[in-house]
């Protein structure tokens, strides 16, 4: 039986947590991915409002998304190494005390450049805390149930597109944009408080060096599980990112149903989260090919079922049911890293974003050039397809001798 990741705060292991304990933890690590999901979607939604606002174009307000994204990308390794010198405990509440600072920050932005700033700042501690949040829930429970742990800490960031998304989009509508970032700082000040009176206190074990970790870090097993995340999953955001457009010109409805679709993204990503952590306590890696093979068939079929809102409505929740490969990779991940644990659990997060800007760049290549708003399905499943195939040969080196497998060069 495979042992659990030993958290170098000593967070107590499943055995001396209770089941009401654990539950607690569990439900302030979630609370935070929520805070974290309804920032970064948010700004997708309050779109028309920042036009206004910025008075700027909605491409410009493109950027403000991107800036988060490369907060993301920038954050996630470089607050692991650093927060290597902390105990975890103290570390989920620095990351999450800057996520409320740095949400504060775009609320109060004085104009566009400044908005810029203040995303890529609350961008920054986004990968570390899943990160840091994933390993301390798989260390407080048994180890047959790590992929469902890991869920559980994603849920959040789903729950966020289902329900945090279409709310901050209301309060910009209603009583104005900034609110919405309020709202995701009192949520975040929320799990702070959570967090420092569910997780047990422990001392921290001396610091790793950054070196020693980079080294353990740059593992070829590694590189391909980030390289299946941030290839196979754009394919998602090819179509999200122009679903909007797509349903105005191709299914042909009212601008009052583009909440629903992307709606349908956040269900789908529920469903497919808990499904995900079903199937990897059960497949463990052999999970992300069953994940990436059916996101393609279902991206695939997108372009037929655009055409009619019954059929497109399914669709999103079909394909939002790929988020199913996040805790897939995060969990595997943390069998294949070593002694660069948190390093490779952040950064987990920085390939997701990297999936993030990867996709919608596909996809716009494919409108540019004439092949239709639904040419984004047909771009996602081949992204999809080229993610099962990194599996391969990434199952293929995990079957190799050790001495051949862990080099990444």
């Amino acid at each position: 039986m495979e042992s659990i990741p030993v958290l170098d705060d000593g967070v107590r292991p499943a055995a001396t947590v209770s089941r009401r304990h654990r539950s607690l933890i569990l439900s302030a690590l979630t609370l935070g991915g929520f805070a974290i999901g309804t920032s970064e979607f948010s700004a997708m939604g309050l779109m028309p409002e920042m036009v206004k606002a910025f008075g700027v174009t909605e491409p410009q307000v493109g950027h403000v998304i991107s800036a988060y994204a490369l907060g993301v990308v920038v954050g996630a390794p470089l607050l692991a190494i650093l927060g290597g010198r902390l105990p975890r405990r103290s570390l989920l509440l620095w990351l999450m005390g800057f996520y409320a600072l740095g949400n504060l920050a775009s609320a109060a932005a004085p104009g566009y450049w400044g908005m810029i700033l203040a995303r890529f700042v609350a961008g920054l501690p986004h990968g570390a805390y899943f990160g840091v949040s994933a390993l301390t829930a798989v260390a407080i429970s048994r180890p047959e149930e790590r992929g469902k742990a890991v869920s559980l800490t994603m849920f959040g960031l789903t729950l966020a597109i289902l329900a945090g998304n279409p709310l901050a989009t209301w309060m910009g509508q209603t009583i104005g944009w900034r609110w919405a970032f309020v709202l995701v700082s009192a949520v975040s000040i929320a799990t702070v408080a959570m967090l420092a009176a569910f997780v047990p206190h422990a001392p921290a074990e001396p610091p790793k060096r950054a070196l020693d970790e980079l080294r353990a870090f740059n593992r070829l097993p590694v590189w391909q599980a980030l390289a299946i995340g941030a290839i196979g999953f754009s394919g998602l955001f090819c179509v999200f990112s122009y679903l909007a457009p797509t349903m105005l010109h191709v299914t042909q409805v009212p601008a009052a149903w583009i909440p629903l679709g992307l709606a349908g993204f956040g269900l789908g990503g529920v469903l497919g989260n808990f499904a995900g952590g079903w199937l990897f306590d059960r497949l463990s890696f052999r999970a992300a090919p069953v994940v990436l093979l059916g996101a393609a068939v279902m991206l695939f079929l997108f372009p037929l079922a655009a055409g009619d809102l019954r059929t497109l409505l399914l669709s999103t929740i079909a394909i939002g049911m790929m988020g199913g490969l996040g805790p897939v990779l995060q969990t595997h991940l943390m069998d294949v890293a070593g002694d660069a644990q948190t390093l490779a659990a952040a950064s987990h997060h920085a390939a997701f974003n990297a999936a993030n800007a990867l996709g919608p760049w596909l996809g716009g290549l494919a409108i540019t050039a004439g092949w239709g708003w639904t040419s984004t399905g047909y771009v996602g499943a081949a992204t999809a397809l080229a993610g099962a195939a990194i599996w391969f040969w990434a199952a293929a080196t995990l079957r190799q001798p050790r001495r051949e497998a862990c080099p990444a060069a």
